[in-house]
C-alpha cells in the first residue's frame, strides 16, 4: 500500500474529477499511473512512438522508404542515352 501527499489544489481537482466521473481517487490514480508507465515505456522505444506514422506522409504510399533506390536506378536508366 502507497500513500502520497498532494497539494491541496491538486487534491480539489482530484476530489472534484472523481465525484463528475463516479470513480474512486484511487482508481483515477491507478490509471494515470499505469498511462504514465506505459508511456515511459514508449520512450524508451522511438520508433514505437511513431510506427503508424513512418513512410506515409505526403505521397500516401507506405512503400517509398524502402523502394527508394529501385525508383532512383529506375529514372537513372530512363534517362540514359542509349
Amino acid at each position: 500500500m502507497i500513500s502520497i501527499r498532494l497539494p491541496q489544489e491538486l487534491e480539489k481537482k482530484l476530489e472534484e474529477f472523481a465525484v463528475k466521473e463516479q470513480m474512486t481517487k484511487s482508481d483515477i490514480i491507478r490509471k494515470a499511473l499505469q498511462v504514465f508507465l506505459e508511456n515511459q515505456e514508449l520512450r524508451e522505444q522511438p520508433y514505437l512512438l511513431g510506427e503508424d506514422l513512418f513512410g506515409k506522409c505526403g505521397s500516401g504510399s507506405a512503400s517509398l522508404s524502402t523502394e527508394y533506390k529501385k525508383k532512383v536506378r529506375e529514372i537513372i536508366h530512363a534517362n540514359k542515352p542509349d
